[in-house]
């Protein structure tokens, strides 16, 4: 056996799409301890600074001496805890819905959700740049999947069209593209759904925390809460905690406790993940400064970028693609910006498509103008 998969490891070595692991003995941060070297963080999803935030930390602190770490069973058994459902209720109020249901991760619950939703019969429309675990979701539903291409409209109304007689339609999507940093043209998408008579789902893992007047994402931002059926985010970027959410009806949330396979079949969060959330969810819906000065230290970044020849595609959220094109070449301005100090981390297919490998570039709200001015520095002397 290992005679093929160093094979394959070494073929992968060859084409700069090999990965490894770097061992970060630091807390998250603006500035972290990267085997062993201090650098400035440019590469964490962390995006309003709360990983080390300590009224995160005191949250979890005291959960573990009021419940004990871990939680023993699923929730449909006995793991089911105060913290779990008062972090639902929270979570659906600050998604101005009528209920949640708490995972233990993303990619949890985009395969549990997906599957529970739709069978072989069912039709699913997904932008091609959709995140890894929807379209690990749709494969396992056995749904019908019809990929069209990135934000297209029109081809995703060509497929309706299609497929206009299939009972049982879903249009998923991510709000922010995790690798390209631009926006779903939501309104547009939940105007097709309502047309031809689809439901609408959207991962606001990327969203959730950076857009909207409170922080609950892409759907706020654009007042869709009402017509957009099934919400899913993650708390473990902008809320710098860990775990995940569905938020929609009483009866999607009461659907999925009976439904959804990899909720009912596996063991409950700790109670300390989910009051360290709920901490999170406070900070989160009064943060309307941190959201400012993220927004504008991205658009900085963008602006300078460019002005230094470097394409940053349609990014308009923290996140920010530098397009290298090639593997290789990105793996060596990787390797060259952390010898200054910078930790960018290479994107490489399959990650992202062949020909389109980037650096991709995160701000958060605890990067200084000083940080700013570094890393741009640093581009310019490369």
């Amino acid at each position: 056996m290992n005679t093929f998969l160093q094979k394959d490891l070494d073929e992968l070595q060859l084409q700069g799409l090999r990965r490894s692991l770097k061992l970060l003995g630091s807390a998250q941060g603006r500035e972290i301890i990267l085997e062993g070297k201090r650098v400035l963080n440019f590469s964490s999803n962390d995006y309003l600074g709360l990983a080390n935030d300590s009224r995160i930390k005191r949250a979890a602190q005291e959960a573990i001496e009021n419940y004990g770490f871990g939680t023993g069973a699923s929730r449909l058994i006995c793991g089911n805890m105060d913290p779990h459902e008062k972090l639902e209720e929270e979570l659906a109020q600050l998604k101005n819905t009528a209920g949640a249901l708490v995972y233990s991760s993303g990619y949890m619950a985009n395969t549990g959700i997906i599957p529970a939703l739709l069978d072989r019969q069912s039709v699913v429309f997904c932008d091609r740049l959709n995140h890894a675990s929807i379209i690990d979701g749709i494969i396992l539903s056995r749904a019908k999947l019809m990929r069209y291409p990135h934000a297209d409209m029109q081809a995703l109304e060509e497929m309706l069209k299609q497929n206009h007689d299939v009972a049982r339609k879903l249009i998923v999507t991510d709000t922010v593209f995790s690798m390209d940093g631009d926006r779903a043209p939501l309104k547009e998408i939940v105007d097709l759904a309502r047309r031809y008579e689809a439901m609408v789902m959207v991962d606001e893992a990327h969203g959730f925390g950076v857009l909207g007047s409170h922080g609950a994402g892409l759907v706020e931002d654009l007042g869709l809460e009402q017509q957009v059926d099934i919400q899913m985010g993650t708390l473990s970027k902008a809320a710098g905690c860990f775990g995940a959410y569905v938020a929609g009806t009483k009866v999607l949330r009461d659907y999925l406790i009976n439904k959804s396979r990899s909720f009912i079949y596996t063991t409950a969060m700790p109670p300390a993940l989910a009051q360290a959330a709920r901490a999170s969810l406070q900070i989160i819906r009064e943060g309307h400064q941190l959201r400012r000065r993220l927004q504008e230290s991205g658009d900085y970044l963008r602006v300078q970028l460019k002005i230094l020849g470097f394409d940053t595609m349609n990014s308009t959220t923290p996140i920010i693609p530098i397009l290298i094109k090639d593997p290789q070449e990105a793996l060596k301005m990787t390797k060259q910006l952390l010898e200054q100090g910078i930790f960018l981390q290479a994107i490489r297919p399959p990650t992202v498509p062949v020909g389109a490998s980037r650096l991709r570039l995160t701000v958060t709200a605890e990067h200084t103008q000083d940080d700013l001015d570094q890393l741009l520095n640093t581009f310019k002397n490369l």
